[in-house]
């Protein structure tokens, strides 16, 4: 199910609707609006009250798709209030003569997808280290994944972002649920969907696993526009509920309640919400009333008001971790140091565990990584403490065995300890795995054996 009604096609001149033709019309929306309509009461009168304006001629003479639609649509919305509630003509290219293959019309959809790069119309790195995402949709997950994730990992690395939602309206629950994940360390409850079929509550958390980095503590920063609607608005109403972005901008468009397009007579169909948003935090939707921002501003003015701020964000952000590095540095720095103590004391295995206890708790905290546990190792081995050194070398290699590197470094500490054996271990490893490594081929025939 769709938060908002999918372009399903390029519009195509359509056939003439004689007066028979707008009757069916109406008459079996009524009656799927009865049937499907997420609260029934409100989808028997909207009913009732089309096929009443039928008989008293509000549809006489209306013989063009696209004006009847509109008009339909209309007096619909005078009482349901729902945005979501409309119907429209449309057809697909090739169609007039027939039913469209369903593979040539699911083509059609990913060509048309793909021409708006589903729904990723821009990412940028501003100055200062400022992410920018304009998102203007949210297309199903299978079709927007590999554009998502390609996105996503070209912005892991600012230190605020800008999400731009001032033209986006909707999509997919499963889309919106998988780029939110991104923004969330912990499992986190974002929405539930109420369908009238089955009377059923279908939940929306974050994924457990995502392709990339998360980035849980990113100050956000969220664009908004009356234009924003549906899937756009609970994007945004999500993570304000959470407290996990600032809004910016103008109240959003009010539609809350998802649902599916409906066939009535070709071309035209009507789009019915079958469901509603739940939301965990408010119990409470968005619907008719739009999501409110917390810093009301013109949406033409709100990118630059969000830049402003994203810019103090990320300052304060890269000052913030800059002091907890050197702090959790140095707090690492003396567990080794304590660790080369208990080594030069003979006791090995006190050592060893303190070495990894301190080294996993530096990569847990974002303080190291393979590269920086390398460096600490020929810190070590600068120093002359080979034992030190191999220890360190030895972590990294358990914690990264695909790695030449790792190797190569151990093989190196190994040999200027005089272990020639391990040595030898070592750099063979690191040649199976870079066969182009030169370093470990001239230190194998330094020690008279073969590769």
């Amino acid at each position: 199910m769709l938060l908002a009604a999918p372009a399903v096609g390029r519009s195509q001149p359509s056939r003439v609707l004689d007066e028979a033709a707008r009757a069916k019309i109406v008459q079996e929306a009524a009656r799927l609006l009865e049937e499907r309509y997420v609260f029934p009461d409100v989808g028997k009168k909207c009913g009732e009250h089309i096929k009443a304006k039928l008989a008293a001629g509000a549809f006489a003479g209306l013989n063009d798709p696209d004006v009847f639609a509109r008009k339909l649509t209309q007096e619909l919305q005078s009482v349901s209030n729902d945005k979501h509630m409309r119907v429209s003509a449309r057809q697909m290219a090739g169609s007039a003569n027939g039913p469209v293959d369903p593979i040539i019309q699911d083509r059609g959809m990913i060509r048309e997808l793909a021409e708006r790069n589903f729904g990723f119309a821009r990412a940028e790195v501003m100055d200062g280290n400022v992410g920018y995402l304009d998102l203007t949709g949210f297309p199903p997950v299978e079709r927007v994944r590999p554009t998502a994730v390609a996105a996503m990992k070209f912005l892991e690395n600012v230190d605020a972002l800008i999400i731009d939602l001032r033209r986006n309206g909707g999509g997919n629950p499963e889309t919106i649920r998988f780029i939110t994940s991104y923004f969330f360390g912990t499992r986190t409850h974002l929405n539930s969907l109420y369908w009238r079929e089955g009377d059923r509550i279908e939940e929306f958390w974050t994924l457990d696993s995502i392709d990339g980095k998360r980035r849980p503590d990113l100050p956000l920063f969220v664009l908004t526009s009356r234009r924003t609607f549906s899937g756009g608005e609970e994007f945004a109403y999500n993570l304000k509920t959470r407290k996990r972005a600032l809004l910016i901008g103008e109240t959003t468009g009010g539609g809350a309640n998802p649902g599916g397009f409906f066939p009535l007579d070709p071309p035209v169909g009507i789009f019915i919400p079958t469901g509603r948003a739940i939301n965990p935090v408010t119990r409470d939707n968005w619907e008719g009333r739009g999501v409110e921002p917390d810093v009301k501003a013109d949406s033409a003015q709100a990118l630059g008001m969000a830049y402003a701020k994203a810019r103090v964000a990320a300052e304060e952000r890269r000052t913030a971790e800059e002091q907890h590095f050197v702090s959790a540095l140095g707090a690492l720095r003396k567990q080794l140091d304590d660790a080369a103590q208990l080594l030069a004391a003979g006791k090995g295995e006190d050592s060893r565990a303190l070495v990894t206890r301190s080294l996993d708790e530096g990569r847990a905290g974002g303080v190291m990584d393979e590269p920086a546990i390398n460096d600490l190792g020929y810190s070590f081995l600068q120093a002359k403490k080979y034992d030190m050194a191999v220890e360190v070398f030895a972590y990294n290699a358990r914690a990264f065995p695909d790695s030449w590197n790792v190797y190569d470094s151990l093989g190196e500490a190994y040999l200027k300890r005089g272990d020639a054996k391990p040595a030898i271990e070592n750099y063979r490893r690191a040649l199976q795995l870079n066969p182009d490594n030169p370093g470990a081929r001239a230190a194998l025939r330094s020690l008279g054996v073969a590769e």
